[in-house]
């Protein structure tokens, strides 16, 4: 499965319900998956609707639109994420990036990412998101 945006998300973006990602006060996280223990669907809009998490999720720091101030508008990029202290377990080999209300049933679902994988042994996972277009995801 390649990595994708949620259909659901995109709806939101375009109607603007969703607020600016980016600003202050705003939090977006990023959850490390399994494709074995999840499959992605379009009918999926909540973070309600992901596997338990592996590890902490983490809260991505300096997020930008436009990759970073870039000539490229619609892209959205942050901070490299760092989970810390990974469990030792089964591959990890897709993540999900969501807006972060508190509660998982209207915690917006707004980017999968597969197409990598990393065995945990204990140690801290950093993804590293792309330093070019589209960074983390393009609208």
């Amino acid at each position: 499965m390649a990595s994708q945006h949620y259909n659901l998300a995109l709806q939101e973006f375009w109607k603007a319900s969703m607020g600016d990602i980016t600003a202050a006060g705003t939090t977006v996280k990023c959850r490390l998956m399994r494709t074995s223990a999840y499959t992605i669907s379009q009918a999926h809009q909540f973070a309600s609707s992901l596997p338990a998490a592996i590890v902490t999720d983490v809260t991505l720091g300096t997020k930008v639109a436009n990759g970073g101030g870039g000539a490229d508008p619609g892209c959205f990029d942050a901070a490299d994420a760092t989970f810390l202290a990974v469990p030792s377990g089964a591959a990890i080999d897709c993540l999900a990036v969501f807006r972060d209300t508190g509660t998982p049933a209207s915690s917006n679902l707004l980017f999968y990412i597969d197409g990598f994988t990393v065995t945990p042994n204990g140690g801290d996972i950093t993804v590293q998101w792309q330093n070019s277009a589209p960074w983390i995801a393009k609208l």
